[in-house]
């Protein structure tokens, strides 16, 4: 698994190291630093301009190779487009693409952050390191040989100069506690389901003490003991022990409530008795990016030492199709009491988020709940994957979920929630079945997740579009995205945190 990037920080004017990137903007002008610095050769830059037609468009780029009068092996120009409208989310996906411009093997790079007539904040500096972060990521534990051509992965150091170093590494503080926990939650989705199981991913949230999570595990006979029947008939099929754990960040003080975030952790997911077709079955190892990014997420707030309470709790199972797997018609009852009628054992992460769901409300009585599930396929037909599915009884968490999207690039895009619904999941044997059919197949399952939380302030969130299989962009071009831990971490500093 690579690891390759490490951040720094200079003043304008430090020696250069490596490929140097800069910057300019529509006008195709240079900050004051940046023209001293390529005064001497400032006459073959303005020449290559012109024979490539580049006009400093965002995402733009021109490579100068040896330049002479440089000390560098070569210079990278990378247009913002219009320097007064940029945004955060620009500057995430500059520093992304500056990183793809970097030939592999490449050690060492100098980003210098200036522009033409205006300063740029520390924040600037700290979402292009970040997006420099979360570009170089690349999942490799598992290759023993390399394509031929295929260069080794290299350590790389990148330094960014900018007009304050000191406001700029403040900055990157939090912002590098987010790209660790990305990361994590990368790593957790695109590990293989023999690695990792319920046992070992509870393990792994085991490690987040290191940064002052508070973490509880619980086990089969814990779970049972709980009431967690729900759950415990997913995972019963499996010869792996399903595993409940509890996260806990308390950045405010013991008075303040908690924000809670849920996800479901299916470790695999063969759909049970109603196994799924083979064709793509080998994704469902990603069918936990909810547990995931809710992992991640915790340890961001940790390491970034958050003014917040926060919970996570995730649901960890292996759905298997053993002689003791639960079969469709079978009736469980769950932590709330509540009965469920099994249609459909492929329905199974509404299942364990049911008894996640309702432990967290009991328990934590927190000021809202927030899950995320790779839960339907039908999302995927509704939305693709450049949204993720929002469902909420809450109009102001949605319309906070919302802004803290738009804000991230991590998009939402609220779906329906209606009583006209209950009747596609009501039984005639059970207060509810698990499934309600093909048609809304996203909305009756966010209708069944509705009956466990009562009055407490609620958001649902289907990633199964954008959790694994992820689409490649400037800033991710990994199978797992770790979606949604950018997301959550605005939500919470934007409106939750002090």
């Amino acid at each position: 698994m690579s690891e390759p990037v490490t951040i720094q920080f200079a003043k304008h004017g430090a020696a250069l190291k490596g490929v140097l990137i800069v910057l300019t903007d529509d006008t195709l002008g240079f900050g004051k630093a940046t023209q001293k610095l390529l005064k001497p050769a400032s006459g073959a830059i303005a020449r290559a301009m012109d024979a490539d037609r580049f006009k400093g468009k965002l995402g733009g780029a021109l490579d100068l190779l040896a330049p002479e009068k440089l000390d560098t092996t070569r210079v990278v120009v990378l247009g913002v487009g219009k320097a007064a409208e940029l945004k955060d989310s620009d500057y995430l996906r500059l520093g992304g693409i500056a990183a793809g411009r970097l030939p592999g093997g490449t050690r060492e790079a100098t980003i210098i952050i200036d522009l033409p007539g205006r300063s740029l904040p520390a924040s600037a500096a700290a979402e292009i390191a970040l997006g420099v972060r979360l570009r170089a990521y690349a999942f490799d534990r598992y290759k023993t040989k390399r394509k031929e051509g295929e260069s080794e992965p290299t350590p790389l150091a990148v330094i960014l100069q900018v007009a304050d170093e000191g406001l700029a590494k403040r900055a990157w503080i939090a912002r590098e506690a987010v790209a660790d926990g990305v990361t994590l939650a990368r790593n957790l989705v695109n590990e293989p389901s023999n690695v990792l199981d319920p046992p070992e991913f509870a393990r792994r949230a085991e490690e987040l003490r290191s940064v002052g999570v508070e973490v509880e595990v619980f086990d089969d006979e814990e779970l049972a003991r709980l009431g967690m029947r729900a759950l415990l008939g997913v995972g019963q099929g499996s010869i792996k022990e399903s595993r409940v754990v509890v996260m806990r960040w308390n950045g405010a003080s013991a008075k303040s409530q908690p924000v809670a975030f849920i996800g479901k952790g299916v470790t695999f997911d063969t759909g049970g008795i109603s196994i799924k077709p083979a064709a793509g079955m080998e994704d469902m190892k990603g069918d936990m990016g909810g547990a995931a990014c809710v992992t991640g997420l915790l340890y961001a707030l940790a390491a970034r030492k958050a003014k917040v309470n926060a919970v996570g709790v995730i649901g960890c199972v292996e759905n298997m199709p053993d002689g003791a797997a639960q079969r469709p018609g079978d009736i469980v009852t769950s932590m709330s009491g509540q009965t469920i009628e099994i249609i459909n054992t492929d329905a199974e992460g509404r299942l364990v988020l049911a008894d996640v769901l309702w432990y967290v409300k009991e328990r934590f009585k927190p000021r809202f709940m927030v899950d995320l599930a790779t839960l339907t396929g039908a999302i995927l037909v509704a939305l693709g994957q450049e949204y993720a599915g929002l469902f909420s009884n809450d109009d102001e968490l949605a319309g906070h979920l919302a802004a803290a999207g738009a804000a991230t690039g991590e998009r939402v895009w609220r779906m329906p929630l209606g009583p006209e619904y209950d009747k596609l999941i009501d039984s005639r044997f059970a207060d509810m079945k698990n499934t309600g059919g093909r048609n809304g197949g996203s909305i009756t399952a966010a209708q069944f997740l509705q009956r466990f939380v009562d009055k407490t302030p609620w958001a649902h969130l289907d990633v199964a579009g954008t959790a694994m299989g992820s689409l490649s962009t400037d800033i991710n071009k990994s199978w797992g995205s770790g979606w949604g831990v950018r997301l959550l971490d605005k939500l919470v500093a934007d409106y939750y945190e002090g």
